[in-house]
């Protein structure tokens, strides 16, 4: 009877282990591992004033096909949401503004969609910028803030691009490559944009009218469930400290001492952790892994008395360089619809470099307060709230990442695989696909031999 284990319980570790209970059938035994009080990860559901919300990773891109997929096959498909269709703003120089129209990843298509959110001088530059020579070398991968502030200016990264970024990975269009960012936006430079005004135009999704993210009904803990019970896994409550060749196989050292034997074995773990376990056995993979950094978080959210006045909209991005603490607000209640009486809503701190994470709980409820009568002019007292820390849990797709991540699995032998969201994209809907794949890695593996 072959072994499994999995090493990390959140998105990604409880995806593998259901997948690989689909691939290998009920003889075989599959152990996942992860020292929290519940699985889930950076999927986590609580109850704030009587009502479900989540307090880490809240929502889904809805046109990648993995999620809904993932929801249909478990049964779930009638609880993915949709957003309500209320729209975001920004705010910049100590006002609100609409989120600017046709851009990708905030990386504007036109003069026009930016202006009154950064000044005339930028609009000018951006009118002219498409009779500009272009030098772009096909293949190359500059971060952000390099390409947009030389074509478009400083201001449309810091109003425009690092909002919707630091959304994202909690970084910024410094710290984040152009082909993670908006891959179609590289290809349309790739295949010789003139500009890139044009290269924007180029790639912008055709409009389809459907809602862009998705949620799940009751919170993400209600998929975390339901795949901790159809992998059929046993959950170690322990942090796996070591990974060692045994013939065959492997064998894995707990915290608690404890050694267990497996014939194949998926890492779903952060990336800094995984270098520390992969050391001694595939260096090269390591090494590469030791080359992702990661900004960390914090989730601070509020119930508010029902009738609170909070404006028709989904939320609120911050551009860089605000007076505010928080780098974007969640308007739950109206970006998902209300579920109760209460106004439910999130705001969210810290970028890449930024320690916000380490203030204590005080203090982060303080300056929740203080962000709110800034920007709405709410002062009411919250009836409920939850403060979550997510330490080095975004991880920055810099330049050259798609490279980064193809030499840390080349060096991985052939019995051992990888998961996580530092591989093939941050959000939820990658999370899946990258389980999925060394899921199908490991059981291809496990044929030849």
């Amino acid at each position: 009877m072959n072994t499994y284990c999995v090493v990390g319980g959140g998105i990604s570790g409880l995806t593998a282990a259901y997948r690989l209970r689909q691939a290998v059938g009920d003889a075989t035994t599959i152990t996942v591992f992860d020292p929290a009080d519940r699985l889930g990860g950076v999927l986590r559901t609580e109850r704030v004033g009587g009502e479900l919300l989540d307090v880490g990773a809240e929502a889904f891109v809805a046109r990648r096909p993995e999620v809904p997929a993932l929801l249909a096959e478990l049964g779930l498909a009638d609880r993915q949401l949709a957003t309500t269709g209320a729209r975001p703003l920004i705010y910049s120089q100590d006002s609100l503004q609409p989120l600017p129209p046709d851009t990708l990843n905030g990386i504007p298509s036109s003069a026009q969609s930016v202006a009154g959110l950064v000044d005339e001088a930028t609009v000018a530059r951006m009118r002219a910028e498409p009779g500009r020579p272009l030098r772009w070398r096909p293949g190359s991968d500059p971060a952000v803030a390099d390409l947009v502030a030389d074509r478009f200016g400083a201001q449309v990264v810091a109003r425009s691009v690092d909002p919707l970024l630091g959304g994202v990975y909690a970084g910024s269009a410094a710290t984040i490559g152009l082909r993670a960012a908006a891959p179609a936006l590289a290809a349309a430079l790739d295949r010789g944009a003139a500009s890139l005004t044009e290269a924007v135009r180029r790639a912008l999704p055709a409009a389809t009218g459907t809602p862009v993210f998705g949620a799940v009904d009751g919170g993400y803990q209600v998929l975390v469930d339901e795949l901790a019970r159809r992998s059929r896994a046993t959950w170690v409550r322990a942090a796996v400290r070591r990974v060692e060749r045994a013939q065959p196989g492997w064998t894995l050292h707990d915290d608690s001492g404890a050694r267990w034997h497996a014939d194949a074995v998926i890492l779903a773990v952060p990336a800094a952790q995984l270098a520390g376990l992969v050391a001694g056995v595939a260096p090269r993979a390591a090494a590469a892994a030791a080359r992702v950094v990661s900004a960390s978080s914090a989730v601070v959210a509020l119930a508010l008395p029902p009738g609170t006045a909070v404006p028709e909209r989904s939320g609120v991005l911050v551009a860089t360089g605000e007076t505010l603490h928080a780098k974007a607000i969640t308007l739950s209640s109206r970006k998902w619809g209300r579920r109760g009486e209460m106004e439910l809503l999130r705001l969210s701190f810290g970028r890449f470099a930024d320690p916000a994470h380490r203030a204590s709980d005080d203090t982060l409820l303080a300056w929740a307060a203080g962000d709110l009568a800034t920007v709405f002019g709410i002062t009411v007292e919250p009836v409920d709230a939850q403060v979550r820390r997510w330490p080095d849990a975004m991880p920055q797709y810099g330049p050259g990442h798609a490279d980064l991540v193809a030499e840390l699995r080349a060096g991985l032998p052939p019995t051992l695989a990888v998961a996580g969201n530092f591989l093939d994209g941050i959000g939820v809907p990658a999370c899946v696909a990258a389980a999925g794949a060394a899921v199908a890695e490991l059981v291809s593996a496990a044929m030849a031999r």
